[in-house]
């Protein structure tokens, strides 16, 4: 039976890139998304998903099955929904999406899937943020729910490593997906001013080939230029900013 992986946002962006790799190594991938273009990426190793992560029944009701057929070894905890900007102008729905989207999530598929990777010696990837190492004033419960993915996935690691379960947090700077469609800037324009998604599948590439009994729990992932681009500002306009 093929080794399974689990990724989460898996229609565009990190989680595609992601998947894309996971297959190339010969993992049987089932990419959760809400929608997949009518011509995505073909292979068939890969099995998009049609799930709501907030439809939190079909979520569980649909890992479940696959981990009844298939040998789960790896789930990455991906998708994730930004909204920037004071936090007074936030409004209690996207406040609440946030936190079920990128802690809630992450927390309730660790906990559906936690024997399978015990007994598989598995791997729970959670892609936090560069904002979970610092304040983050413009993204205030963007960055809390990313500290939060932070925080569990370091006592998750204590308290499953022993069982040979491998918990990493990555944490990517300004990369180029559409995480930013809520928000009034974007990355760069320089390449050194961002990372591809395919720069996060390598650095999770990367870990996956480690020695059995070597762990990397934390990455953080930078672009050489810590630079942002405001959308209503011609690309040539870029400022360094005091926080992402």
């Amino acid at each position: 039976m093929r080794n399974t992986a689990i990724v989460t946002g898996a229609s565009s962006g990190i989680g595609l890139a992601v998947s894309r790799m996971l297959c190339r190594l010969d993992y049987e991938v089932f990419g959760i998304g809400r929608t997949f273009p009518a011509d995505a990426w073909a292979d068939s190793r890969f099995h998009p998903t049609v799930c709501d992560v907030l439809q939190t029944k079909e979520l569980l009701d649909t890992v479940k099955q696959i981990a009844a057929k298939h040998r789960v070894c790896i789930l990455v905890n991906n998708a994730g929904v930004a909204y920037y900007g004071l936090h007074e102008e936030l409004n209690p729905a996207k406040i609440q999406q946030m936190v079920r989207t990128n802690l809630e999530v992450p927390l309730l598929l660790s906990q559906q899937l936690l024997r399978d990777l015990k007994k598989n010696r598995g791997y729970i990837i959670n892609l936090s943020s560069v904002t979970a190492l610092g304040s983050s004033p413009h993204g205030c419960a963007y960055g809390a729910t990313k500290a939060g993915l932070a925080g569990f996935s370091r006592s998750l690691f204590d308290e499953a490593r022993k069982y040979g379960v491998k918990v990493v947090a990555i944490y990517p700077d300004m990369t180029d997906t559409n995480l930013y469609r809520n928000a009034d800037f974007t990355v760069g324009e320089e390449a050194e001013a961002r990372l591809l998604p395919e720069d996060v599948a390598n650095a999770l590439e990367y870990i996956l080939r480690l020695r059995d009994g070597l762990v990397v729990s934390d990455l953080t992932l930078k672009p050489q230029l810590h630079r942002i681009r405001r959308k209503n500002r011609p690309p040539q306009q870029q400022r360094e900013p005091k926080s992402e």
